[in-house]
């Protein structure tokens, strides 16, 4: 019985859906609704495909329509490609008799592969329309992308089809040693690159100011045994610092602006020698800096910016740093990290670490390193003067010493965030009673920093670190190449009154 009675209730749906005029469309009046007049899709590589943006098509009415054409408005030609609610359409570029459904609407998926000859020669942009109807009922929605030109460095694929490599140390990472024409990198055109770029030995990589360097995931630069770097930058004028080296990974959507981990690092490796650095910015790193075995050969590192680094901003295993107008923002474990020893130097430095994690560090220093032979090494040197470290957590400076390895520090005239309760009973943080290794200690102030998310560390007058400077540490000009009043100001950058 009740299966008799199921047969009767399908019947009786299939006349039901026999009778219903759904398909019987009209055409399109020009009446769609589209969630955006203008798609602006991520700014491209030469040749390399953007990433895929969605528009939707909503149809209010409360007939079915047809919509003659979708199709884009340099036909077969556009560089762009699209698909209609799943539809490939004749190559991408054209659809006909869309169907869609009263009170319905529908998806289109777009991308765009965008060679820079093709872009318009005095903004870079690529421009086209998806074009919906024709004649009376031609609605439009407008398509518009930035190119740009760019060198792409990159590894060759071997006969037996693996990838070139190159020596680290005992091992072998994915990568190529750059050309003798391809180790000066200049502001003319993007750089991306792919798996590691080694600089060979006896050569040095120059970066002239305003050159951009994009890497692609799990890539990065290596200087090796007798190689060199030098990054030339300059101050910059306006927004679009346009005489800072830039070093970011190659994902140009805005959603990509501030993700950590987009590519590796940069490789100072042991014998690394006469490595310079001025106005260069880093972002999106797993680390920023990488700096192993050099204490024979200084790093100088000057008006620089480390952003949003999975593990370190800087790490340096037996290192040799001087730094001066370095600002450090973000990391995964600590924004500086100076271990296994080394001879350090920073002056006017800004370290800052909001990261959410409960054992980030803004700065940590230690003469060891597990597994090494031997195990400890002397840090010689770790001097920190007019300068900021601070952060989300409430310790953030770590000393870890053991005993075999010298272990020298010192800081002068430095706001530090430190509970003073958990280190009371330490004898490396006697901030107020040591004065072979503190002087003019500022603990737990807030320097009121403009904007941390936004890597915005410049401060105002109403800063704990306003003023609080030692003259006899002054670098004249602050990161921004603003001259320093006196007293000076701790940190990176002159005080000033905030700008949105």
């Amino acid at each position: 019985m009740q299966l008799n009675r199921l047969f009767f209730l399908i019947g009786i749906l299939v006349m039901v859906c026999a009778c219903r005029s759904d398909f019987e469309t009209v055409a399109s009046k020009g009446d769609l609704v589209f969630s955006q007049d203008t798609i602006f899709l991520n700014t491209v590589f030469s040749t390399i495909s953007s990433s895929t943006y969605q528009l939707k098509v909503y149809n209010k009415s409360n007939n079915d329509i047809s919509i003659p054409s979708i199709r884009l408005g340099k036909g077969l030609n556009s560089k762009y490609r699209m698909t209609v609610d799943g539809m490939s359409g004749n190559q991408g570029k054209l659809f006909q008799d869309v169907t869609l459904l009263a009170k319905d609407s529908l998806y289109i998926f777009i991308e765009a592969t965008v060679n820079s000859a093709d872009a318009n020669p005095t903004d870079f942009l690529y421009t086209d329309q998806i074009q919906f109807g024709s004649g009376t009922n031609l609605q439009k929605v407008e398509l518009v992308t930035l190119v740009k030109d760019a060198v792409f460095l990159f590894p060759q694929r071997l006969s037996n089809g693996s990838k070139e490599t190159i020596p680290v140390g005992n091992k072998t990472v994915e990568g190529f040693y750059l050309d003798d024409n391809e180790l000066h990198f200049t502001n003319q055109k993007a750089y991306v690159i792919y798996s590691y770029a080694g600089v060979p030995s006896g050569k040095t990589a120059v970066f002239d100011a305003g050159a951009r360097v994009y890497f692609h995931a799990n890539s990065g630069l290596i200087v090796g045994n007798n190689a060199s770097l030098q990054i030339n930058g300059n101050s910059s004028s306006t927004n679009q610092h346009e005489n800072e080296v830039i070093f970011q990974g190659d994902r140009l959507q805005s959603d990509y602006a501030d993700v950590p981990g987009q590519w590796k690092t940069v490789w100072l490796n042991e014998g690394a020698t006469n490595n310079s650095i001025n106005h260069l910015t880093i972002k999106n790193a797993s680390i920023g800096l990488l700096i192993q075995n050099n204490n024979g050969s200084n790093v100088s590192i000057k008006n620089t910016q480390i952003y949003n680094s999975t593990h370190y901003g800087i790490f340096a295993q037996n290192g040799k740093i001087t730094a001066e107008n370095l600002v450090i923002n973000n990391a995964g474990e600590a924004a500086l990290g100076c271990v296994y020893g080394g001879n350090y130097t920073f002056t006017h430095c800004t370290f800052n670490n909001n990261w959410n994690n409960s054992s980030q560090q803004a700065v940590t220093l230690s003469n060891f390193k597990s597994g090494a032979v031997p195990e400890t090494n002397a840090l010689s040197k770790a001097t920190f003067n007019n300068c900021i470290i601070y952060g989300a957590y409430s310790n953030e400076l770590e000393l870890n010493k053991k005993t075999g390895a010298a272990f020298e520090y010192q800081f002068n005239n430095c706001l530090i965030k430190m509970d003073s309760k958990s280190a009371a009973t330490n004898p490396l943080y006697q901030f107020t009673t040591d004065a072979a290794h503190y002087n003019a200690i500022i603990l737990n102030q807030d320097p009121k920093f403009q904007s941390v998310s936004k890597n915005k560390l410049n401060i105002d007058g109403t800063s704990a670190a306003f003023a609080k400077g030692n003259s006899a540490y002054l670098i004249p000009l602050d990161i921004t190449g603003t001259t320093r009043t006196l007293p000076p100001d701790l940190g990176a950058y002159q005080s000033k009154p905030f700008v949105n």
